[in-house]
């Protein structure tokens, strides 16, 4: 990745100890700015403190915009509006791995990867077995993509000469373990996937059907589930994202990088989100449905407690991927006819919050983790799968970003500094003179 149109005359300033440094200024393609402080440490001896890395630019990348203020979203160009209204998953997952959308004729050739790749090693299958009962289903998930190195070892000595083939093989197979450790974890037999249906369409099938109660595939929730996977598909610099790229930059393999992000989506400050959606709402109909009551303790700045699934650190508007979703949502929930006391309390708190004054002055909209659980939820997902299906969505953005930075001539080893704060240099004491 060539940067140095990027850059552009104006310079930063910098004033220390008397002395003033000129730091160079980029502009990324949608006008933001940053200003490079990669030589800062050589040229002052100096280095920044951010925690959480929230001002601070690790890379640039070519994959996904994210403004916000705005509340834009887009992957390679495209409007994650026209993206999940016109396009399936794999047609996005194609676009986000390979850059652009495919043609006819190369989506009809990813397809038959992906069908070609959708089984299991049978040797692995095995592994469920040995996972003890109830067992989180995204340790389950890093342990067994963690071990496609090893069965499908082709990428270890050369990792991008067969990356369309390893990019297919982890979008198929990671959808068959997710459906499999759920079949295991219900003591159903498994069931392998079709050649005759779609991605989305198939997990279902795998999920749901069985030999005496036979899975009728719903359009609607079929167009749902395709709709949360491809909001899901990337999401720029976030913590999984980040640490799939971090472990990817000492040249990690890729089957481990996406072991790394997984096991970073699994933390409940990021992919446990929507989890914990649904646990909230389960609180509160255990105490009675006064869900007043919540609110207020919400809105009590004294108070602990917080809505799940409203507000978002990044969006400081409307969260795009929210109003997308929430019509799916409704479409869900009206075909199946659901009637659920938990769907019922997240409705009547959505319709107190996107009018509440508190709210409402606060930007504190409902989320894609909030409408996301209550759909999981309608169509038989299990709570603690929740996380899984944020996996299964993320998964092309892992990989377009972990190809991106192999690819990037700016590439290097993540290694971030510290400033030390602990004991300073203290003489050594033999144990016979430590005090009790």
């Amino acid at each position: 990745m060539k940067l140095e149109k990027y850059y552009v005359p104006e310079k930063a300033e910098l004033k220390l100890d008397g002395k003033v440094y000129e730091l160079p200024v980029m502009v990324g393609e949608e006008g933001e700015k940053a200003i490079d402080i990669s030589r800062l440490r050589s040229m002052t001896g100096c280095i920044t403190l951010d925690y959480g890395y929230m001002n601070t630019g690790s890379c640039a990348s070519a994959i996904t915009y994210l403004d916000g203020d705005k509340g834009i979203l887009s992957y390679r160009g495209y409007s994650i509006e026209d993206l999940a209204e016109k396009c399936t998953f794999v047609e996005v997952a194609y676009l986000l791995v390979h850059g652009a959308l495919p043609t006819e004729t190369e989506l009809k050739g990813f397809s038959g990867m992906l069908n070609k790749y959708s089984l299991l090693h049978e040797d692995m299958v095995h592994f469920f077995d040995r996972f003890p009962p109830g067992s989180p289903p995204m340790s389950i998930l890093s342990s067994m993509v963690n071990a496609l190195a090893v069965f499908y070892p082709d990428m270890i000595s050369n990792p991008i000469e067969n990356i369309d083939k390893m990019s297919a093989r982890l979008i198929s197979k990671v959808r068959t373990i997710a459906a499999f450790s759920y079949k295991k974890a219900m003591g159903q037999p498994l069931v392998y996937p079709r050649h005759d249906y779609s991605y989305c369409a198939n997990f279902l099938n795998m999920m749901f059907h069985s030999s005496v109660d036979p899975y009728e595939v719903n359009p609607i929730v079929v167009d749902a589930l395709n709709k949360l996977l491809i909001l899901h598909g990337d999401h720029e610099q976030n913590c999984s994202t980040s640490t799939v790229r971090l472990v990817g930059s000492a040249h990690v393999n890729l089957y481990a990088s996406i072991s790394a992000g997984i096991s970073a989506l699994w933390g409940p400050l990021h992919g446990g989100a929507n989890q914990a959606v649904i646990e909230m709402l389960e609180r509160i109909h255990l105490e009675g449905g006064n869900y007043r009551k919540y609110i207020e303790k919400a809105k009590d700045a004294n108070d602990p407690f917080r809505l799940v699934g409203f507000g978002h650190r990044v969006y400081k508007n409307h969260d795009p991927r929210a109003r997308i979703i929430k019509k799916a949502c409704d479409d869900v929930l009206q075909a199946l006819k659901i009637e659920d006391p938990l769907l019922d309390l997240a409705k009547e708190i959505e319709e107190v919050a996107l009018t509440d004054s508190y709210f409402v002055e606060r930007r504190l909209y409902p989320n894609v983790d909030f409408y996301s659980g209550i759909i999981y939820k309608a169509i038989g997902i299990p709570t603690d799968m929740f996380t899984v299906m944020f996996a299964l969505g993320r998964l092309p953005g892992w990989i377009a970003h972990w190809k991106e930075m192999w690819d990037d001539d700016n590439w290097k080893i993540g290694r971030p500094r510290q400033i030390y704060v602990g004991p300073v240099a203290r003489p050594f004491v033999p144990m016979e003179e430590r005090s009790l």
